[in-house]
């Protein structure tokens, strides 16, 4: 299985397809889940490119270091910039579903050089205002709590979840902590700067997420906006062929 050795721990990485002139798509899986959830996916998607999937810090085959300071936004953004470097990509689409497209968008915020396109699945832009975003950083720790005193098993059974295989409940309870949390504006205040391609996916039935969806597609320039019929918040699992035409008609257009 292959390795990234970087800033002092192991991510555990894939890469599918082949790379040809078309630049690499990279994807972000969401806050508890892992690389496995776009199983349904990378086959169609990597037919004519090369396709990067990881497993965030602290979550699946990476490792979950037991220090809070190793979970940070900037660190996950630190980490795509060196799978990028381990492919030998310049620069890629970037992509990802809920927290990985939000480590999506901040990764545009620090790397703009290095984003081809951007594809943001089911996730939102982050807060303008400090109250939604305080409400947001006590769910997620509520979520850490739980992981502490249930372990493994408060983890639920959605779509996305019941594909990962985890191996420490602390460290998703760190992630949540130290990632899954936000930290000020930037990120929604960046979005009418996003200047290059957009795609923006949602699950029809992802209530929690269908107005996240308009505003990325409102502030975004040119943004383009799919909402997939029959889907909630893991829509590329829920209807894996209309996912895959749509991120294939949109990365056919680059």
């Amino acid at each position: 299985m292959p390795y990234l050795d970087h800033d002092g721990l192991r991510l555990y990485y894939e890469v599918h397809g082949s790379r040809g002139d078309r630049p690499p798509l990279l994807l972000s899986h969401g806050y508890s889940a892992t690389a496995e959830m776009w199983a349904p996916n990378v086959a169609a998607l990597s037919a004519d490119r090369q396709v990067i999937t990881w497993d965030i810090r602290g979550h699946g085959r990476s490792d979950a270091p037991p220090d809070l300071a190793r979970y940070t936004e900037e660190l996950a953004v630190g980490d795509i910039a060196a799978l990028l470097d381990r492919v030998g990509a310049d620069g890629a689409v970037i992509g990802g579903l809920s927290l990985g497209g939000y480590l999506a968008l901040r990764f545009h915020l620090r790397h703009r050089e290095r984003v081809v396109a951007l594809v943001l699945c089911d996730t939102g832009p982050g807060y303008r205002r400090a109250e939604p975003r305080a409400e947001w950083n006590a769910m997620a720790a509520r979520r850490a709590d739980q992981l502490d005193r249930e372990g493994l098993a408060a983890l639920g059974g959605s779509a996305e979840v019941r594909a990962a295989h985890h191996r420490s409940a602390a460290g998703l309870a760190l992630a949540a902590r130290g990632i899954l949390t936000q930290h000020g504006p930037d990120v929604f205040e960046s979005l009418p700067s996003v200047a290059v391609p957009t795609l923006v996916v949602v699950g029809a039935d992802d209530k929690a997420f269908l107005a996240a969806a308009d505003v990325l597609a409102a502030k975004v320039p040119g943004a383009v906006k799919v909402v997939i019929p029959d889907a909630g918040h893991a829509a590329n699992i829920d209807q894996p062929d209309a996912f895959n035409r749509a991120l294939l008609g949109f990365l056919d257009a680059l």
